[in-house]
């Protein structure tokens, strides 16, 4: 049982749901003035109403004038039981029926339909009443558990009225303490001395006074300042109750009706979802981009659609992408009512399955991958989403669970089908395409180039797609020795970087050359030249020549015969430990090297540490310490 639940009003307009809520609670919900000067409720009121059993329930009144089914809408998310109301005076109206396909889509489970104003109707007028709404709620998805004859001015029917509303909410959903924080906002305004107020009711979890929480759409971060429901102070918002809180650091125009306060960090917005949609029978057919009105909590957003299948047929079930308008808050599970953009008509409704989408396939998922057991379906997203999986902690929103049932979930999905890497989890079908993907780009890098001993972890990852899998696989394929991971670079375990027949005349040239240059080295152009190559072939040459160690590079783009270079450096260093500092014009006498050459070896005698500059001299540097030591 819990012991806070929320009763929904619904019905048509004058049919007498204010007046009946007064009447059972003694509160006035009508706040405004339009609404008490034309006697009809045009905005979302509240009442608290204790039960015989002693259950707490909050009473949301809705309007009933087709004008404003949006705020009924808003009204009417998070109801746990609906109280329908009929006036025995006119029986079923259009907006009994527009409000009854709402609550249907919004998954009320149980509810109770008083038939107002008894004392207006003969007896045999109201016998015929309650036997039309008999046929007509017989065999809908809402179970009403008794149709009450009340009259709100005598206070006839008022005490059977509450008891059944206690037995309905005995089979009311049970809404989770331990489940993440969310409270659609429904109303905001400023209190003196206090800031900012958001009021809802609370959809699950709990929130207490200090908590640190997010508003969203906008990521505007805050904390919980204080807690009312039903203007009494509480230490913490619970799950089925109507609740004020009041938030530090936030203005009041940054928050709307359609917001969310939430504190779980698995929380974010979206303007992208897959919903699983029914048609009403007289709504038009939905088509490619048809354009809809999407009610989800409290708020209303515009989108459009692309159903899984060309189309989806009046009265009939199928998959939809809606691209949203503006951002929203959703969960797997959360109820939508679909609105045509106009006329503004309710045409359907549905069930999120999927708040955050991959981007490819343009088109929604199946059905039954969508709204079946946590665990297939998180098969099911992790084989067909992007190869950087899902974060653990997306979980509980992108499969409506606790944050305690992901473990199940994972097992359930089935032995080896789901594998964590780091705080993801991604397809083991996702690792085997990542491993084929890296071997296959290793054997094409080798083939096209054998000098290089191995490929940019860097590019690898770019192609794998996602730096954790290709880590990952990296890892595993380095372990059972298939691949070698040196550094910043990777190879596959049989390559040995070598010159084939092509290149030895090629690689014994610029031997040569570099031989001949001695102390002036050469550029890779002026390779090409001598050895009659082209400049790509001389570059590739040398570069494996350097990793040999028979060749050097200095500087960027000039290179030495290594035993070359060892001397220079012999030379250079000696002049400067025997003079203790010398100038380019001292070196370039010892060295016999124009300053063409001169100052690119300098320079890179400092970026080795062989010598320190001060000023326009050289000066012993950390590496002449060691006198042994080889360029």
């Amino acid at each position: 049982m819990t012991s806070h639940i929320v009763i929904g009003t619904a019905g048509h307009v004058d049919h007498g749901k204010t007046a009946l809520v007064r009447a059972l609670t003694g509160t006035e919900t009508d706040r405004w003035e339009e609404e008490k000067r034309r006697g009809i409720t045009i905005d979302i009121g509240f009442a608290e109403l204790a039960l015989p059993s002693g259950r707490q329930a909050s009473i949301v009144d809705v309007p009933g004038h087709e004008d404003f089914i949006r705020n009924m809408v808003a009204g009417a998310t998070g109801v746990d039981v609906a109280l329908l109301v009929i006036a025995a005076d006119e029986g079923i109206m259009p907006q009994t029926e527009e409000h009854l396909a709402i609550l249907e889509f919004l998954g009320v489970r149980v509810g109770v339909v008083a038939v107002t104003k008894m004392d207006l109707a003969e007896e045999e007028w109201l016998d015929l009443v309650l036997e039309e709404v008999r046929e007509r709620l017989n065999g809908t998805a809402v179970e009403w558990t008794d149709i009450v004859p009340v009259s709100s001015t005598a206070g006839t029917g008022l005490e059977v009225l509450r008891t059944r509303l206690d037995e309905a909410a005995a089979h009311a959903r049970v809404r989770n303490d331990l489940d993440l924080f969310r409270l659609p906002v429904d109303r905001v305004f400023t209190v003196a001395g206090t800031g900012t107020v958001v009021t809802g009711t609370t959809w699950s979890g709990t929130a207490a006074v200090g908590d640190d929480v997010v508003v969203l759409p906008g990521e505007l971060r805050s904390r919980v300042r204080a807690i009312q429901a039903h203007g009494h102070a509480s230490p913490q918002a619970v799950p089925g109750r109507r609740t004020a809180v009041a938030l530090t650091n936030i203005e009041r125009a940054a928050v709307s009706r359609g917001s969310w306060v939430v504190h779980d960090a698995g929380w974010r917005e979206t303007r992208v979802l897959d919903v699983a949609v029914t048609l009403l029978p007289e709504a038009p057919a939905m088509s490619q981009r048809t354009r809809v009105r999407m009610h989800l909590g409290t708020a209303e957003v515009m989108g459009r659609v692309t159903p899984a299948t060309d189309r989806i047929a009046s009265g009939q079930s199928g998959t939809v992408r809606l691209r949203l308008e503006a951002p929203v808050v959703a969960r797997w599970g959360d109820r939508v009512v679909l609105r045509s953009y106009s006329p503004v008509t309710t045409i359907g409704g549905g069930v999120v399955a999927d708040p955050w989408p991959a981007s490819r396939p343009r088109r929604p998922l199946p059905v039954d991958d969508l709204l079946g057991d946590p665990g297939p379906r998180l098969a099911a997203l992790l084989e067909r989403g992007p190869a950087r999986g899902v974060a653990r902690d997306e979980l509980p929103v992108r499969l409506g669970i606790g944050a305690k049932d992901i473990d199940r979930a994972i097992e359930e999905a089935g032995a080896g089908r789901v594998i964590s890497v780091g705080v993801r989890l991604v397809s083991a079908d996702t690792l085997v395409r990542a491993r084929k993907t890296l071997i296959d780009t290793l054997t094409s890098f080798h083939q096209h180039d054998p000098l290089v001993p191995g490929m940019s972890r860097q590019v690898l990852r770019k192609r794998i797609g996602d730096v954790a899998v290709a880590d990952h696989v990296e890892r595993e394929l380095a372990q059972d020795g298939s691949i070698v991971v040196e550094r910043a670079s990777v190879r596959l375990a049989e390559h040995t970087a070598r010159l084939g027949p092509d290149l030895e005349a090629t690689a014994a040239g610029i031997r040569n050359a570099l031989a001949d240059a001695g102390f002036e080295g050469c550029t890779v152009p002026d390779l090409a030249e001598r050895c009659g190559t082209p400049e790509a072939t001389a570059l590739r040459v040398v570069e494996f020549l350097v990793r040999e160690n028979t060749a050097a590079r200095v500087g960027r783009d000039r290179y030495y015969d290594r035993a070359a270079l060892q001397r220079m450096v012999a030379a250079a260093t000696q002049e400067v430990l025997r003079r203790g500092e010398v100038s380019p014009a001292q070196l370039r006498e010892s060295l016999g090297l124009t300053r063409k050459y001169l100052i690119p070896f300098l320079e890179w005698l400092d970026g080795e540490g062989f010598t320190i500059r001060v000023g326009n001299v050289r000066r012993p540097g950390p590496r002449l310490t060691n006198t042994s030591a080889d360029p």
